[in-house]
């Protein structure tokens, strides 16, 4: 192989792939569905490229370190090791019932983490990008941050709106104020790097304001990873917890092949309230580093409740994902996270609304396409369609809008449009009904016009089969059922043939099996 196309086949390779992280859930309490919310987002978009051939890393985990952690131990009488072991494997067993399977979950408490995290310390330490100073200044403990007194909000942190204390004492600092202008030069040459366009606006606006340099130890708690030169001061926790994206693929940790083969990240999916730490201090750290930078930060937006209020813990009015795949399951909970509210803008959660979602679009709209095309098939023809069909031109109407769709939604998943994707799906699920209405099956039984019968059904069921590979990565377990139902035994989850018609062979033999989504009464 020449060196041109070694080179060829290099770029072609960076380019197929794909790493997705969602944020590291600080563990000081059970996972609410905040954190539901962006990790199905990132297990979506996973699945998604996966399906057209990427190979994807997908990256989770829980930021175990901090005051908080050590404060929160001690209220439960553990030591914070033991309270962190447990907060974790909740968080695991969460994404199991949920569907949601990343690649790697990452804890911050890992010893090739906290090593990783050292000797990155004195590597900006010795490039003279973290010195040694007083730190003087208001502190939130909930948020693991310091603020000048302009910044606070009515005397109060302005992330939570909680009290803040003075505190004074001995840090390092990492020399944010040096990259204010490579920071305003990557979002000028990279338009897409902070999304949406609103969070971009935001933090363009807080860097033009000025940045100062920011503390990065800690000498007053000691639950953390200690500097390794100073044994007085522990790392503090955004330096460590940034850090994650590159310490899980092995950066400074001696097999940094998985890093060669992901970074920079293809986007890294925060909660609204933290771009700022990751549209700014994380590309300073990188830049510092002499590293590319992520190519996307994607602040989603937050799920309030009934009045409009975030939900937090602290204010108790957070809502157990547990309880709502318990009662919803997995795939309907999933669909109503993104479907709702176009992903980055806030959105008002209701038992209400997502039970309408789960009757209307679910029951209603998919699963009783599915039972009455099912049906029909078993009660005209046994359970197995007749070879001998007869297509009309009017058919085609359907038949196009089917092979299409993958062009619709590719655009929508590519941009993280989750909702409208979702829409544009449900459009095709609308229209088959409308084409069962259209083409009346039972008459055409009544009227032993079995050909043309058959065909009808054979179209609806091959538009189920385009469906459920375009919700696969939406709801996992009912696109697998769907396939099950129409009779395709070696699964043909398969983007290569979302738009090909007539994979489904057109004497198919099917099965009703049970309901995919049982009405839910009031």
């Amino acid at each position: 192989m020449t060196l041109l196309n070694r080179k060829l086949v290099e770029n072609l390779m960076q380019r197929r792939t794909f790493y997705v992280t969602t944020p590291i859930y600080y563990p000081s309490g059970n996972p609410h569905i905040g954190h539901a919310y962006c990790t199905v987002a990132a297990d979506v978009i996973s699945k998604y490229k996966k399906l057209r051939g990427f190979d994807v890393m997908f990256l989770t985990g829980t930021d175990e370190h901090g005051q908080k952690i050590e404060i929160v131990a001690k209220e439960n009488n553990m030591d914070p090791k033991t309270y962190v072991d447990l907060i974790s494997l909740r968080f695991k067993k969460l994404w199991r019932v949920l569907g949601i399977t990343n690649d790697r979950f990452i804890r911050t408490t890992n010893d090739f983490h906290k090593k990783a995290v050292q000797r990155i310390f004195i590597r900006l330490y010795e490039k003279g990008d973290i010195y040694k100073g007083l730190y003087k200044g208001w502190y939130c403990t909930p948020c693991e941050s310091f603020w000048t007194e302009n910044q606070l909000v009515s005397s109060k942190c302005p992330d939570c709106s909680r009290d803040v204390h003075w505190s004074e004492e001995e840090a390092y600092f990492f020399k944010l104020s040096k990259y204010l202008g490579d920071i305003l030069s990557l979002y000028d040459k990279n338009p897409n790097f902070v999304q949406p366009e609103s969070r971009k606006n935001e933090m363009k606006a807080f860097i033009e304001n000025g940045l100062q340099d920011i503390c990065v130890s800690r000498t007053n708690f000691s639950w953390g990873i200690n500097v390794p030169f100073d044994k007085n001061h522990v790392i503090y926790v955004w330096l460590d917890a940034l850090t994650n994206y590159i310490t899980a693929l092995g950066y400074a940790s001696g097999d940094d092949s998985d890093f060669k083969k992901f970074w920079p990240a293809s986007v890294h999916f925060v909660g609204k309230e933290i771009v700022r730490f990751h549209a700014i201090i994380w590309p300073a750290i990188l830049m510092a580093l002499d590293l590319p930078v992520p190519k996307c930060i994607h602040g989603h937006g937050w799920w309030l409740s009934d009045d409009s209020s975030k939900m937090s813990k602290s204010k108790g009015n957070t809502v157990d994902p547990f309880e709502l795949c318990s009662y919803y399951g997995s795939d309907a909970v999933r669909y109503f996270l993104l479907r709702e509210v176009p992903f980055g803008s806030d959105g008002v959660f209701s038992h209400e609304a997502l039970l309408k979602r789960f009757n209307s679009d679910l029951a209603n709209d998919l699963g009783n396409l599915l039972s009455r095309c099912l049906g029909m098939i078993e009660k005209y023809f046994s359970g197995t369609l007749l070879e001998d069909q007869e297509i009309l031109e009017s058919d085609y109407d359907l038949i196009n809008m089917a092979k299409s769709l993958y062009l619709k939604i590719e655009k929508d998943m590519d941009a993280f449009q989750f909702s409208s994707a979702l829409s544009k799906i449900w459009k095709l699920v609308s229209r088959c009904n409308k084409y069962i209405e259209e083409t009346k099956p039972w008459d055409l039984a009544k009227d032993g016009k079995n050909a043309r019968l058959s065909a009808v059904l054979y179209n609806v069921c091959e538009s189920l089969r385009i469906i459920s590979i375009s919700i696969f990565s939406f709801m996992p377990k009912s696109a697998l059922q769907i396939q099950d139902c129409l009779g395709l035994q070696k699964k043909s989850i398969d983007w290569k043939n979302i738009g090909i018609w007539g994979i489904l062979k057109k004497n198919s033999t099917v099965a009703k099996g049970e309901a995919l989504f049982p009405r839910i009464e009031f």
